[in-house]
């Protein structure tokens, strides 16, 4: 097992158990090394890693536990791990610099611009044949929509007879380029009419596919040129080269007996090193702590890092508001993650953690997470940014519960009311 490696803004914080103060708690590096500490001893991860920025400095790095557990290479600073669904947010980004020049309304229709999504149909219940009945929606999905995930799009991961045509379709196959992955998902029927429920779905790659018809440009290239370079994200990509495997982390998946077993590397490299014509916009970046850290560091500073602008404050404030709703009751897996909304690809908290169980956090922070465990927050009352690094499926919700309860302490409540 690699020893924890700490980094600390200034050689005074070396020797100091609290390594920041902010209202309510204080940053402790003993009790986050702990449970960096546990997380790998008890078997939960084979490697665990955090980064934390707070008021203008690095106020914490640590790393545990190994990257590749049959290779015995550590969990280093400059491990690149997939960070699947945490891309989602890079392109809410992306397509949220477009409307800020004026190439579209949140609340214009989606088939004003990708005209295949016209055509949607609903599932309206099942015929006597047993097969679903498809009826026109009671609105269109407008772009708000796929940005919030109330369009009614499937992900696949239910078993609704919509879930099930998403299966067939397989909209997000490698071999489909972003085109034709719009064209296969709009031949899948919604789940419901837009607007009225919430459910995790696909609506971040057509957030890329609508990226790449407002520009004319390759989704993944735009990517680059607009966010990645600018922010010296240089790591952070959808292709990586072939260089950069020896600091690539294995991915692990957990058995019924709690053993974690590594997933073929043939499965987890295809996103990043093998061909592909897919770049989802949903998922498929890897990435580093300090690359992450730089993407988050920008929201926390309202769309600016290092001087260089990517979004205007108002724009990240809008993001990162709840846009949800109320009468939006029905919201899938969402409930889970504690007492949130949801903005424009962001979770919101919009209120204060309500029992132990509950993830600390702090009413107004946003964040997203990753199949595999990786975890972001950014909570602007604390002028905090956490980065978490895992490679862990099926998804462990109780690894983010544990580093948010060192980084806050467990008697947190995050103020709000």
């Amino acid at each position: 097992m690699a020893m924890i490696a700490l980094g600390l803004a200034a050689p005074g914080l070396a020797r100091a158990h609290a390594l920041a103060k902010s209202p309510g708690f204080a940053l402790n590096r003993r009790r986050i090394d702990a449970a960096l500490r546990q997380m790998v001893a008890a078997g939960r991860a084979t490697g665990a890693s955090a980064l934390i920025w707070q008021r203008g400095a690095e106020r914490y790095f640590g790393a545990v536990g190994d990257a590749d557990r049959e290779a015995k290479r550590p969990m280093q600073r400059d491990t690149l791990v997939q960070i699947f669904s945490m891309t989602k947010p890079v392109t809410g980004v992306a397509l949220m610099q477009l409307w800020e020049q004026g190439k579209f309304g949140l609340d214009d229709p989606l088939a004003w611009y990708l005209p295949a999504f016209g055509a949607v149909k609903v599932i309206g219940g099942t015929g006597a044949d047993g097969k679903p009945v498809l009826r026109e929606p009671s609105r269109p999905i407008v772009i708000r929509d796929i940005m919030r995930h109330t369009a009614g799009f499937s992900y696949g991961m239910r078993d609704t007879a919509a879930d099930v045509m998403f299966r067939q379709m397989d909209p997000l196959a490698l071999t489909n380029s972003l085109d034709e992955m719009g064209d296969r998902l709009a031949r899948v029927p919604l789940l419901f009419d837009p607007g009225t429920e919430w459910s995790y779905s696909t609506g971040v790659d057509v957030q890329a596919l609508l990226v790449e018809h407002l520009t004319g440009d390759p989704f993944e290239q735009h990517v680059q040129r607009t966010i990645l370079r600018p922010l010296g994200m240089h790591d952070t990509g959808w292709t990586q080269p072939p260089e950069r495997l020896a600091r690539f982390a294995a991915s692990y998946v957990k058995q019924a007996d709690g053993a974690l077993t590594r997933l073929p590397d043939e499965q987890t490299r295809a996103l990043n090193f093998g061909p592909r014509r897919l770049t989802m916009g949903g998922a498929g970046l890897a990435s580093t702590l300090d690359d992450y850290m730089r993407f988050a560091r920008m929201l926390l500073g309202r769309g600016t890092l290092e001087g260089v602008r990517i979004l205007a404050p108002p724009t990240v404030l809008l993001m990162s508001t709840d846009q949800l709703d109320p009468r939006i009751s029905r919201r899938f897996f969402l409930p889970e993650k504690g007492a949130v909304g949801f903005g424009l690809d962001f979770a919101v908290r919009t209120g204060q953690p309500g029992n132990a169980q509950e993830n600390r956090g702090t009413v107004g922070e946003f964040f997203w997470d990753g199949a595999e465990t990786t975890l972001f927050w950014v909570d602007p009352a604390n002028d905090l940014a956490v980065v978490f690094f895992v490679q862990v499926m099926p998804f462990d919700g109780s690894l983010h519960h544990d580093i948010r309860a060192a980084v806050y302490g467990p008697d947190y409540v995050g103020g709000g009311g």
